[in-house]
């Protein structure tokens, strides 16, 4: 494709992400863990808020993947990428459908956090080439697979959906790292994991109440 192909179907992704319910292309774990346990109205406003959250960090996953496809010269890494984003399609479907469930809701600050996670993924791409922009690929997949083990201790005990949901995701998260590790990705600067580890409790603690 050349780059107005690529440039429509990044547009494509942003409103497929924002707009259109996406289709998962594996079962939603939560459907195998499906618990008879009532949720309390706290439990389930507690269990709301860490979902979208968790549904925030998908979305910005989907905007960082395309935006590094969109910019990379290589078809291989291309295609590395693209992979990894329709397999975070899964956990985006999954983590709203486990909102609908809750009766939550998505966070209405979607659109801006697509936008910066979009810009990130450009900058890291462009300005520190392939092996930059999959370091940002592995200590995003850290981070937020730390992200996740942290939920597991927080989401109430009889919400067997949402933490089988967690768990998947986590261990794909745990892979995607791996993989981009194995594919030549730079080790980022401490200052640089800092400031994303900041602008990511920013985003976490934005999206639990908006």
């Amino acid at each position: 494709m050349n780059l107005t192909d690529r440039l429509l179907c990044a547009a494509d992704g942003a409103l497929r992400t924002l707009l259109a319910p996406p289709r998962p292309a594996r079962p939603n774990p939560a459907g195998a863990a499906e618990s008879p346990v009532v949720l309390s109205e706290e439990e389930r406003r507690l269990s709301g808020a860490l979902m979208r959250v968790n549904h925030v960090g998908e979305v910005c996953a989907q905007a960082l993947y395309t935006a590094q496809a969109l910019v990379t010269p290589d078809p291989g890494l291309r295609r590395h990428l693209d992979a990894a984003s329709r397999e975070e399609t899964d956990h985006l479907a999954w983590t709203r459908e486990r909102l609908q469930a809750l009766g939550s809701r998505v966070s209405w600050l979607n659109p801006l956090w697509y936008a910066g996670a979009f810009g990130i993924g450009v900058l890291a791409g462009k300005l520190g080439g392939d092996r930059v922009s999959l370091g940002f690929v592995v200590e995003t997949e850290r981070q937020v697979e730390a992200h996740l083990a942290s939920h597991m201790d927080r989401l109430p005990a009889g919400d067997a959906a949402s933490r089988a949901i967690v768990a998947q995701m986590k261990a794909d998260e745990a892979r995607h790292a791996d993989d981009a590790l194995a594919s030549g990705a730079a080790a980022l600067p401490a200052p640089v994991r800092g400031l994303m580890r900041a602008a990511a409790r920013v985003m976490t603690t934005t999206a639990h109440y908006i």
